[in-house]
């Protein structure tokens, strides 16, 4: 079994990278086991070493500066390589462990993920995972700067800095309830939902960037009945056919099945469509613990995309 102690990089490293987490040199040396005045000699020794200071003293604890920022995308990519190396060395003794940090939209951590880390769990007992839900346009970040593996978002851009390991084709749809007065609709325009008021996500969200286009082409007089980044607030609020919401079938599987919630098709443009991507760090050389888990996301996107297509065939 290899040392879980494991060190290869200088401890000012780590040590600056707990402060920077705690904002505090006492509670990062209290983690740390050591003593604050080896935390706080360590980070005197960067400081003198990048010639700034890269952390603030405020009343309410430590922040960082200019240059601490800088420090810490290096020091992201250190630790994230460190735990590849660790990886890999377990792994020529046949021991499957190791750490999975994923940013995931809301939708996403509903079903489809779920069903994923269960696999994971079966197969890789011994691997942990952390998962952090965030709105679409937040996600590219996390991956940049390290703080995820790995990012499952829908609709992001393209970006030199991200690589995109796999994608799904879903369809943007009406969320109603069951009794609502467009229930019976195969498919429905912007326009006809928006006569019964609409629920839109805001700009954290990538449905905000399909739908707002849509909503401003429509000339509708009225202003969406709520904005909120919670895809939760806003099917309780169809439950109680409060408004029309909007989103692709992921993250609603559930109520679908029990007939809680109809998703009737948009019909705008032929179709609106949505893909939902898997992304990492461009150029970075994924841990086998990550890459097990991109593979099991990639298979499970693939099979919801699958199970879609004979209800909403894509319109081209």
């Amino acid at each position: 079994m290899l040392n879980p102690t494991l060190r290869i990089h200088s401890p000012a490293i780590c040590y600056f990278d707990m402060v920077r987490r705690c904002h505090s040199i006492r509670e990062a040396a209290r983690r740390l086991n050591v003593a604050s005045s080896a935390v706080n000699r360590q980070i005197l020794k960067l400081e003198d070493e990048v010639g700034a200071a890269l952390f603030e003293r405020l009343p309410r604890g430590l922040r960082l500066t200019a240059a601490g920022e800088i420090l810490t995308r290096h020091v992201m990519l250190v630790l994230q390589d460190v735990e590849r190396i660790r990886a890999e060395l377990e792994g020529l003794h046949d021991v499957q462990t190791g750490h999975v940090e994923i940013a995931t939209v809301e939708g996403a951590a509903v079903a489809l993920l779920p069903a994923v880390l269960k696999r994971m769990r079966l197969r890789y007992p011994a691997v942990t995972v952390g998962v952090t839900v965030q709105g679409s346009q937040s996600i590219p970040a996390a991956v940049i700067n390290g703080q995820a593996d790995l990012g499952l978002a829908f609709a992001l851009p393209r970006s030199a800095e991200t690589s995109l390991l796999c994608a799904g084709h879903f369809r943007l749809g009406a969320l109603v309830a069951p009794g609502h007065p467009l229930a019976s609709h195969t498919s429905i325009s912007y326009a006809a939902c928006a006569e019964h008021g609409v629920i839109q996500a805001n700009s954290e969200l990538s449905i905000h960037h399909l739908v707002a286009p849509l909503h401003k082409h429509a000339a509708v007089a009225h202003k969406p009945l709520l904005q909120s980044n919670s895809m939760e607030l806003a099917r309780q609020l169809v439950r109680q056919q409060l408004g029309v919401a909007f989103q692709t079938r992921i993250g609603v599987e559930a109520d679908l099945a029990r007939a809680e919630l109809l998703h009737i098709p948009l019909n705008d443009q032929g179709g609106i469509f949505s893909d939902l991507g898997l992304y990492a760090r461009k150029g970075r050389d994924l841990p086998t613990a990550v890459r097990s888990m991109a593979h099991l996301i990639g298979e499970e996107i693939a099979l919801r995309e699958r199970e879609e297509q004979p209800r909403t065939p894509r319109i081209s």
